[in-house]
């Protein structure tokens, strides 16, 4: 079993940042891949990013490339998303996950979540 553990979040005027962390524990062994999610009010669970710990290529929904990083530190088991130039449409509650790593812009590809964290961007 994977547990993670997120941080981070918080209140913003737009333009800000922001940087989440995501501290996963457990049997991480089994999850080879770590995706962030973002859900906003009446709104489906949306992919943000996702990186596989053995290669630390990144992967971006075209809403955040460019201004959005995700990264790991294998050491620390954590994977983080610096988030800059952070727009109101931002605003969610953001999850990370932990998954086999076969479908990483799908929440169905992913096992374990975080509790989430909620992100504010003000205007």
């Amino acid at each position: 079993q994977v547990q993670l553990v997120e941080s981070g979040g918080g209140l913003v005027q737009a333009g800000g940042s922001l940087r989440l962390s995501c501290a996963a524990s457990g049997r991480t062994f089994s999850s080879p891949a770590m995706g962030w999610f973002r859900q906003a009010p009446g709104k489906e669970r949306e992919f943000v990013a996702a990186i596989r710990w053995s290669t630390g290529i990144p992967y971006y929904a075209d809403s955040v490339k460019g201004r959005f990083t995700i990264s790991r530190d294998n050491a620390k088991n954590t994977v983080y998303l610096q988030m800059n130039s952070l727009k109101p449409e931002d605003t969610a509650v953001y999850y990370c996950a932990a998954g086999r790593g076969l479908l990483l812009v799908l929440a169905l590809g992913y096992e374990y979540w975080g509790q989430g964290t909620q992100v504010t961007v003000s205007s």
